[in-house]
């Protein structure tokens, strides 16, 4: 089958996303810019970080299927283990926000950014596969140096929160710091994928 139902399917799902997470927010219950910051602070920075997460994802899936013109079962099923991971950004932000940076929640949200990352891993595999030798994901793709990156950082944070000043919040902010750094390597654009694109031509 053709790309089209899937990727319409995978946009209306992130919207939603988006749309659930931003309901998430609480809003203040005085007029002042303190009682914003004391309301809703925390939560618009973590709404701010998982925007962000959401946007990079739905640009690289944007991009990967330039260089799809057909699916298989097995992508619609590695898209659907994608989605299924992203779709629990609202629940793991939002108990971030409730438990004001708690090193559980913390390590439950850098937790789903791996499983995400696994599940993007996975159906970029499985597209590979399907495309056989002459792969043209496979040549956008190269060393993937930005995805072999992340997950060690991932890890790193996951590991830190655990482990680093337990009785307090050191761990939980180097967690945070390589989350972000994640997200400020992926949202430089990458190019790659256009490249082959204007090579091979977007499939019809």
């Amino acid at each position: 089958m053709r790309t089209s139902r899937l990727e319409a399917f995978s946009d209306g799902v992130l919207a939603i996303i988006i749309t659930i997470m931003v309901l998430e927010l609480r809003v203040p219950e005085g007029h002042n810019l303190s009682d914003l910051v004391h309301t809703a602070g925390v939560g618009l920075l973590t709404y701010l970080l998982t925007f962000l997460y959401v946007g990079i994802y739905w640009n690289n899936h944007h991009h990967m299927f330039h260089l799809v013109d057909r699916v298989s079962g097995g992508v619609l099923w590695a898209n659907l283990a994608l989605l299924f991971s992203l779709s629990l950004f609202p629940f793991s932000t939002a108990w971030v926000d409730d438990s004001r940076l708690a090193r559980t929640p913390v390590v439950i949200y850098g937790l789903n950014l791996l499983a995400a990352a696994v599940a993007y891993f996975v159906l970029q595999t499985v597209i590979i596969q399907q495309q056989g030798p002459e792969s043209p994901l496979r040549q956008a793709i190269g060393a993937d140096l930005k995805g072999k990156i992340s997950p060690v950082f991932y890890l790193s944070g996951i590991i830190s929160a655990l482990t680093v000043d337990r009785k307090g919040h050191v761990g939980v902010f180097i967690a945070l710091a390589c989350f972000v750094a994640v997200a400020i390597m992926w949202i430089v654009p990458d190019r790659r994928i256009d490249r082959v694109t204007r090579r091979y031509g977007t499939p019809a």
